[in-house]
């Protein structure tokens, strides 16, 4: 149960964060504030945010013009997703405790 827990928390806690920064960069853009980086959002999604990033720039209608997120967001969650799959059929055996 605790493994199963932490590994929740583990794929939850990037897309949250990806999400809510994508908002708040969002409200910042609109009123003239200091943004969030664009290193930052793209590390977030690195980590295992990306699908959390991709809601985010959908829902807020943010960035969504600039190339760069258009390609990039997916093709993290693309290489992350294969990146599962990879693991999926090693014949590697993972087990949580």
């Amino acid at each position: 149960m605790n493994a199963l827990f932490t590994l929740l928390a583990a794929l939850f806690l990037p897309n949250l964060i990806g999400f809510m920064l994508m908002g708040i960069d969002k409200s910042r853009a609109a009123q003239g504030a200091f943004r969030v980086p664009e290193s930052i959002l793209f590390c977030i999604a690195l980590i295992g945010g990306s699908i959390g990033c991709l809601a985010g720039m959908f829902l807020f209608h943010h960035k969504t013009r600039k190339l760069n997120f258009m390609i990039g967001m997916p093709l993290i969650l693309a290489v992350q997703l294969f990146i599962v799959f990879l693991l999926w059929r090693s014949p590697l055996q993972f087990r949580f405790l």
